[in-house]
């Protein structure tokens, strides 16, 4: 037990690394060859405890009756300078690959240029808007602790569907950072699943109502799934690029399907 809960950890600090840009020690990664086939599975965990400051950042905003869409924007700056983008920068290069790509390898091609064109643009606008929308609405209609625990609830369910679109779909290239990263194991990304689903349940069970949360719930899953379907079609795999895009789709749907249900 007490070396499995050890592992555990080690899996949660490696997933913080890899999925922020928080420094973690070095000792989590001395032997470590940078798979995470089976660290995956602390991926929900991981997002909560990045999310942490901009939670509590939310909490206060909201205590202080700051502007629902101030305090929203503030909350997802914090947010995206916590994650260094990582997520934006996938859904920006994966809407400018699929929106632009005229087949598989202008796709791959588009998503690997540096440059970002007008769907990526189009898609961080967006992103930012509809997710600060949402974060306003669920700030009014719930109280300021609550709202900071839905959103963490979403951090973990967004990292939760991460690793679904990951283990569900083929690397594209078998020279790309996810392919490097390793296919995650299936009992690792049922972990995830059952993890995320279990963090959703406990920050918001006490605070928001039952059908608010099994929107959420479907509406990322839901979302995340056509996402991996036109990824499918379109490239017949997942990339680095729209792994982290598929986050961005599981935190736009999970917000707005919450804020409509308050």
């Amino acid at each position: 037990m007490q070396v499995e809960l050890r592992d555990y950890i080690n899996d949660v600090a490696r997933s913080v690394a890899f999925l922020s840009r928080i420094r973690v020690p070095g000792r989590y990664f001395e032997g470590h060859d940078g798979r995470l086939s089976v660290a995956v599975r602390a991926f929900p965990t991981a997002g909560v405890l990045i999310l942490l400051p901009a939670a509590a950042l939310l909490a206060v905003l909201a205590m202080l009756e700051t502007a629902p869409y101030l305090s929203a924007f503030l909350v997802l700056a914090v947010q995206t300078l916590l994650t260094g983008a990582l997520h934006e920068d996938g859904l920006s290069d994966a809407a400018d690959g699929i929106g632009g790509g005229r087949d598989r390898e202008s796709t791959l091609s588009i998503m690997k240029d540096s440059r970002v064109g007008s769907y990526g643009v189009v898609a961080l606008v967006l992103s930012f808007g509809l997710r600060a929308s949402a974060l306003a609405a669920i700030m009014t209609a719930l109280s300021p602790i609550a709202s900071a625990c839905a959103l963490l609830a979403v951090a973990a369910a967004s990292r939760a569907a991460m690793v679904w679109h990951w283990q569900a779909l083929p690397p594209a290239r078998p020279d790309g950072v996810a392919a490097a990263a390793g296919q995650p194991e299936r009992g690792a990304a049922q972990a995830a699943l059952v993890s995320g689903a279990a963090i959703v349940l406990l920050l918001l069970l006490p605070a928001a109502p039952l059908l608010g949360i099994a929107s959420m719930v479907l509406a990322a899953a839901a979302a995340v799934f056509a996402f991996s379907d036109v990824v499918s079609d379109k490239i017949g795999g997942h990339t680095g690029d729209t792994i982290g895009a598929s986050e961005q789709v599981a935190e736009i749907a999970a917000l707005a399907a919450l804020a409509l249900a308050l």
